[in-house]
């Protein structure tokens, strides 16, 4: 279970399907897509996976997110998503000095969605404290 916009989200084989609100019509998917990294993140000894999860939510847009399930004595536990973008183009995600580094391509400032990414970023990530936090290079 991860946390996304501060809503639970539960994959099971790799994927969520839920109604956006209450009897709604609206579907929100949530997808693991990959580039998955193992490391200890939290320092506790025990390796722990970072990768990218995509939701949609019935609308155009695809979001991408980094997560990390932290290994624990009982198995894993979800951490927060941190938010790369709507329809970006994950590259690589890697490790640097023990911090998380996504990298992918997004548009440039004024571009429309519609218009494809060209523009690499690299997005630094760190778990603190038991939360993903996004950190400086």
């Amino acid at each position: 279970t991860y946390t996304i916009d501060g809503h639970p989200v539960t994959l099971a084989d790799g994927a969520s399907t839920v109604p956006a609100t209450p009897n709604s019509t609206s579907i929100v998917t949530t997808k693991y897509f990959g580039n998955e990294i193992t490391h200890d993140f939290d320092s506790d000894g025990r390796l722990d996976t970072a990768f990218i999860i995509t939701q949609n939510t019935g609308g155009s847009g695809t979001f991408y997110y980094v997560a990390v399930a932290l290994k624990t004595a009982n198995g894993y536990l979800g951490t927060n998503a941190v938010l790369l973008g709507d329809r970006v183009a994950p590259q690589t995600t890697t490790i640097t000095n023990g911090k998380i580094v996504a990298n992918y391509a997004t548009r440039n400032t004024g571009e429309p969605m519609s218009a494809r990414p060209s523009v690499g970023v690299s997005m630094y990530l760190k778990v603190v404290g038991g939360k993903l936090t996004h950190v400086s290079q």
